[in-house]
């Protein structure tokens, strides 16, 4: 792959052209071609279509020195290579400032028993004890996950996710053949990786069983879909998963929370709002809301997610257009107790969802962007 990726350093090659060329399944290039962009021996563009990739820098050199063959080529095999080196808890230093994701977002570390959250997480993994997150969703879950590991792959459960979308199925190449696609649970094994099940209590139970034997002492599993092959995790692997309670569907099964011997409620920091600049009155409503859930006299409070999204809202559209938004959000059966919490910490008289009004005369549709009055008006300033 590194080689192919090197004599076409100037081209850009989706995962079709590479395994056209290679001669090898859909499945195996692309395993490849994540495994050499995560050891920052490729680039990985940025298409919303089709993944493509291109040789950077260090693809000359991964392709002379190193011989890469992930799970997808023939079966999977243990992976030396890609196997993440276990660090002494004493050892591993604290990350107390920000971290930037692979995504490019900022993650704040927060505290937990009395270490940096992220820390905290990497000495669970060391000590492979899984973890469950659990919390109100927007509160940052996912976020500290992909913080604490690089390394991470992620299964976004629902009801619909099967025992394929984890383990593999086969799928159709270019040629109308069918190859076996290893899932994220096997690439997980394999490479030694860490492994987010998010919303984990929306996936049937009969799915999630495939996972258990990962995640005991046999730290293998069965593919009965390929020739019953086994799959022994290699060291590094590690479950975490994430559970929303109170979200319609979200069952906290007996099997499932036995499987994580640490469990971790997840909040949204105010503090930390107020110090990334939004609005304190809004914070004010949100920590107000979230009293009341707290009592049971409510349903909703608007997390970290909806805060930054509020304030994005209002660079974009104004503060009257956010809260109206903020309002809006808020599911119906809690709307009226949002808006009025809202309209005494704000001073307004009301407010309502963001709807669309009247129709705009002409005249203010060939208002150029950004323009806010007349064209006299604006030679008079």
């Amino acid at each position: 792959m590194a080689r192919l990726l090197a004599d076409r350093s100037a081209d850009t090659l989706t995962i079709g052209d590479m395994a056209r060329q290679l001669g090898h399944s859909h499945g195996a290039v692309r395993n490849a071609a994540l495994t050499l962009v995560r050891r920052g021996e490729a680039d990985q563009g940025a298409s919303t279509g089709q993944p493509e990739f291109r040789a950077n820098a260090k693809t000359a050199a991964a392709a002379r020195t190193a011989v890469i063959s992930p799970p997808g080529t023939h079966a999977p095999r243990a992976q030396a290579a890609t196997a993440r080196t276990i660090i002494p808890a004493a050892a591993t230093p604290k990350q107390t400032g920000p971290i930037r994701r692979a995504g490019g977002q900022v993650y704040h570390p927060r505290e937990l028993a009395d270490l940096p959250d992220v820390e905290a997480l990497n000495r669970l993994r060391d000590a492979d004890v899984p973890v469950l997150l659990y919390g109100p969703p927007g509160t940052g879950k996912t976020s500290l996950v992909e913080a604490a590991f690089p390394d991470l792959l992620t299964v976004a459960g629902d009801g619909d996710t099967t025992v394929g979308d984890l383990i593999g199925e086969y799928t159709q190449d270019d040629a109308g053949g069918y190859v076996f696609q290893y899932g994220p649970l096997v690439t997980a094994m394999t490479e030694g990786r860490a492994l987010l099940i998010d919303d984990a209590t929306l996936i049937s139970p009969k799915v999630l069983a495939a996972l258990y034997p990962a995640m005991d002492g046999r730290r293998q599993i069965q593919v009965k879909a390929h020739k019953g092959e086994t799959i022994k995790a290699e060291p590094g692997f590690y479950v975490v998963a994430g559970h929303n309670p109170g979200v319609h569907g979200a069952v906290l099964t007996e099997a499932l929370a036995s499987r994580f011997s640490v469990q971790i409620q997840i909040g949204t920091d105010y503090d930390l709002a107020l110090a990334l600049r939004i609005d304190a009155r809004v914070v004010r409503v949100a920590r107000h809301l979230a009293h009341q859930v707290e009592l049971g006299e409510l349903g909703w409070a608007p997390q970290l997610r909806e805060l930054l999204s509020y304030q994005k809202t209002e660079a974009v559209l104004g503060t009257k257009a956010a809260l109206a938004n903020l309002v809006g959000i808020a599911p119906l059966e809690d709307r009226d107790a949002v808006a009025t919490a809202v309209i005494k910490a704000v001073g307004v008289k009301k407010i309502a969802p963001l709807t669309l009004g009247k129709q705009l005369p002409a005249s203010a549709l060939r208002r150029p962007p950004g323009s806010t009055g007349s064209a006299h008006r604006g030679r008079s300033r």
